[in-house]
């Protein structure tokens, strides 16, 4: 399937909220970095703003709201082949301890 001609539509409302969360995730953790630079933050920093900010859930969501729109407009086979490529994703805790990057 050639991927990159294809458009998928989603709901106005649900994109601002995914794009406000994912500049609020890019910026804060930016913040981060630069803090511990210099040495103001530590490394339970990262881990404390993914639990208090409620990282996972709201990625989760976004996930969501994107698998939902590409599993109505897509056909079954070209969801399966979305899956596989998204099954080939690096994820933390595998080839290692901490995972690989």
């Amino acid at each position: 399937m050639d991927m990159s001609s294809r458009e998928i539509r989603l709901p106005l409302d649900e994109v601002v909220a995914i794009l406000r969360d994912l500049n609020e995730f890019v910026v804060s953790l930016d913040r981060i970095g630069s803090r511990q630079a210099s040495g103001a933050a530590d490394e339970r920093t990262v881990g404390e703003f993914v639990a208090d900010w409620d990282v996972a859930r709201r990625l989760a969501r976004a996930r969501r709201v994107i698998s939902v729109a590409l599993d109505e407009q897509l056909s079954e086979a070209e969801n399966a082949e979305i899956d596989a490529l998204c099954d080939r994703g690096r994820f933390y805790g595998e080839g290692g301890a901490g995972g690989e990057r």
